[in-house]
């Protein structure tokens, strides 16, 4: 009988094959009290335990080198960072040794219980990404405890073992038996993504997980139709049942009858051939239809990501996210050097495109050390993050200045500032970019001329615009904090998470007057959050003036499309008519 699961849409695309279950491995711990005489041989069994893990995740990500960036996304090996800071956090360790020599409690038992407490604090974070790390704990406790009895993390097999062969109504849309698979499974760690991606699976189901988890994160990377958070799916879907997998819908069909599964299918093919007909538009020039250029960025992590860029037609790097080189290095950060080699990769790697670098965005609420993660904070979205926590540490700052700054010696390197608000930051920001100036010109090292801009995320910032296109070169606008500062909304909640609404009225003029501003003043203005790159919004932002989108790669063509089918004098007066109504939702369905 044919069933749907809904969860969330993470991923484009549909997959469509046999479902392989991995069922979730939680091991029963045993509970009991020990001797005192015992401590010290609990205390080394959890010790062990957790060096074997991490030697296993060492090993991996040695085959990730091994692999190269091309075969392997930047977000996996950063994830296994995450896994090995959390192995050797010690707030963890010490925790589990309290059990063991305070309350005699076994290994297991002292383990299990302190992932309790631990758990608990992750639940009542404000960041979203940092709630869902939970289950990256989880994941690596479940692997201390399998290796504490002797028992090998489990691994997915690439091919369900006593799989039937397909009868002729199963290969209606496959002639031959090597039918697609779907892997079904509670959960996955970065260490399973790793195998996943080389195996034959050709999409994922995953019971929990939202769209900042890492199975959603990697989902994107790689392109791969995924849904995750559908709970019941491990329960409802059984071993070699047909399944579809509609990424952009949040669905997962179950033994689908002959006509859905001919639908999909051919919903599948179209997919495929639009992405064909996408292709054909790489070298085509970004233009409307009335003649207007639109400049097209690339969203980017790493400096070898820049490749992915090229390939995808951008024409520069509108955002390096600069802290993706500062996390999970357990608290020593990047010195200049290293710093200065990976930017100079990326503008290298942009072959004379522009690259607009970030300063690092991340603060209290993406801790970089245990000292830090433990320290409580109400709201950390609202804390000691992006620029002011870069002002806090000023020789840190500055060690990352000089780094961008030499970088932009070998290529056209913009400056981008993050979560700017006060006349008062601003004018130190700038201080301190022309003091890192100053210790280069001392120490005889040859740097370059940059653009500096500025991030439009607060809404104090969009509603004090003049202040910053007196200091700034250009403004971006990062449209995920945008939204959820002037809302109030917290999109990691499930009970408002429906407010959560990029077409609110007060969203759009804040965008809208943004760009308008930055045009009367001769400056650019681009968008560098999800709007940019929802296909949805681009004919909307064509139709306030923005003519500078940076999304992920790739996003890219699909958007390339929207612009040369568009007219921007058609879209001009549309655009205004939205912006006047207290309900845009309806007008958006009606689109020049």
């Amino acid at each position: 009988m044919t069933f749907s699961i809904h969860g969330l849409p993470v991923s484009r695309g549909i997959a469509i094959g046999r479902a392989v279950l991995v069922a979730s491995s939680r091991l029963d711990v045993a509970h009991y009290f020990i001797e005192a005489s015992q401590v010290s041989a609990e205390i080394n069994r959890v010790r062990d335990g957790r060096d074997a893990v991490i030697a296993e995740i060492q090993r991996l990500q040695t085959s990730i080198v091994q692999m190269g960036p091309k075969d392997t996304p930047h977000e996996l090996a950063a994830l296994l960072e995450v896994h090995l800071m959390l192995l050797q956090d010690e707030q963890l360790t010490h925790g589990v040794k309290h059990w063991i020599k305070d309350r005699l409690y076994n290994a297991e038992w002292a383990l299990t219980s302190q992932l309790e407490v631990v758990g608990r604090q992750f639940d009542e974070m404000e960041d979203e990404y940092l709630r869902e790390r939970k289950s990256d704990l989880e994941q690596i406790t479940e692997r201390v405890l399998r290796a504490m009895r002797g028992i090998s993390s489990p691994l997915i097999q690439p091919l369900g073992r006593g799989m039937r062969k397909p009868s002729q109504q199963d290969l209606l849309l496959d002639d031959t038996i090597d039918v697609p698979l779907i892997l079904v499974a509670h959960d996955l760690s970065p260490a399973d993504m790793l195998q996943f991606k080389q195996s034959v699976f050709a999409g994922f189901i995953t019971g929990v997980g939202g769209k900042t988890s890492h199975t959603a994160i990697v989902a994107r990377s790689l392109d791969i139709p995924a849904v995750v958070g559908a709970r019941l799916a491990s329960q409802l879907i059984r071993q070699d049942d047909w399944v579809i997998v509609d990424g952009e819908a949040g669905v997962a069909v179950v033994d689908p009858s002959p006509i859905i599964l001919a639908e999909y299918g051919f919903k599948q093919r179209q997919n495929e051939l639009a992405r064909g007909k996408l292709a054909r538009l790489l070298h085509t020039p970004a233009v409307t239809l009335d003649g207007q250029k639109v400049e097209l960025l690339a969203n980017i992590e790493m400096p070898d990501d820049a490749a992915s860029a090229i390939r995808a037609g951008a024409v520069g790097v509108g955002l390096f996210r600069s802290e993706f080189l500062f996390m999970g290095r357990h608290g020593k950060l990047p010195n200049e050097d290293e710093q200065y080699q990976a930017y100079r990769r990326a503008v290298e790697g942009m072959q004379g495109l522009p690259v607009t670098i970030r300063t690092v965005d991340i603060g209290a609420d993406k801790p970089l050390d245990d000292t830090a993660r433990n320290v409580g904070y109400l709201n950390p979205a609202l804390g000691l993050r992006a620029i002011r926590w870069s002002l806090s540490e000023p020789a840190m700052f500055l060690t990352q200045l000089r780094a961008i700054l030499r970088a932009a010696a070998h290529g056209q390197v913009h400056l981008l500032i993050p979560m700017l608000v006060h006349a008062s930051e601003i004018r130190q920001t700038m201080a301190l970019i022309d003091h890192a100036r100053v210790q280069l010109d001392n120490r005889g090292l040859a740097y370059g001329p940059v653009k500096i801009g500025a991030m439009i995320e607060i809404p104090a910032a969009a509603l004090t615009l003049q202040v910053f296109l007196k200091y700034f070169d250009f403004l971006s606008i990062g449209t995920n904090d945008l939204i959820q500062y002037t809302l109030a909304i917290d999109r990691a909640d499930e009970s408002v998470a429906h407010l959560y609404d990029p077409l609110h009225p007060a969203v759009l003029r804040l965008v809208a007057s943004t760009i308008a501003e930055g045009q009367a003043q001769g400056k650019l203005v681009s968008v560098c959050g999800e709007m940019a790159g929802d296909i949805s919004m681009t004919k909307l932002l064509l139709g306030m003036g923005l003519r500078s989108f940076s999304m992920h790669p790739a996003q890219i063509l699909a958007v390339k499309q929207e612009i040369l089918r568009s007219d921007t004098s058609k879209l001009k007066p549309w655009a205004q008519a939205v912006l006047a109504d207290d309900e845009p939702n309806r007008r958006i369905l009606v689109r020049p």
